[in-house]
């Protein structure tokens, strides 16, 4: 079993969403470990860390830090790719019918959801948020 790291970004839960966003998740997908947290700027620009110096990372930043963010552990069988394809492009504009940033995401960063995108990825983003994962 593959696990990857999900996080509910402030976006949604501004929009009261969150609901609906964890049982599309769970219809699909086993989610094994969850919390709320709000994350200060210095952890957000170590989580981001790769994103450094990118046109888009102050605004990232300056996003996921402006209120709670709920990460999320999801398992399954290739759950990677299949969970990336399942939340759409990054950009819900480009993102196809029926994924989540496509339903709930309005640009780029507000685009409604995290998912790691590679195996080393996510191990080191689920450690971030989850000790004994």
């Amino acid at each position: 079993m593959e696990r990857t790291l999900a996080i509910i970004k402030p976006d949604v839960i501004q929009k009261k969403k969150v609901g609906e966003v964890i049982s599309m998740i769970e219809k699909k997908f086993d989610i094994i470990a969850m919390k709320m947290v709000k994350i200060s700027k210095d952890e957000a620009i170590e989580f981001y860390i790769e994103h450094k110096g990118k046109d888009f990372f102050d605004k990232l930043i300056e996003f996921i830090t402006s209120g709670p963010i709920i990460p999320m552990v999801i398992q399954g069988e290739n759950v990677i790719k299949e969970f990336r394809n399942f939340v759409g492009d990054t950009d819900p504009q480009k993102a196809k019918e029926g994924t989540i940033r496509k339903i709930f995401g309005e640009n780029l960063p507000r685009n409604a959801i995290h998912a790691s995108d590679s195996k080393t990825s996510a191990i080191r983003e689920i450690r971030f948020f989850f000790d004994a994962i």
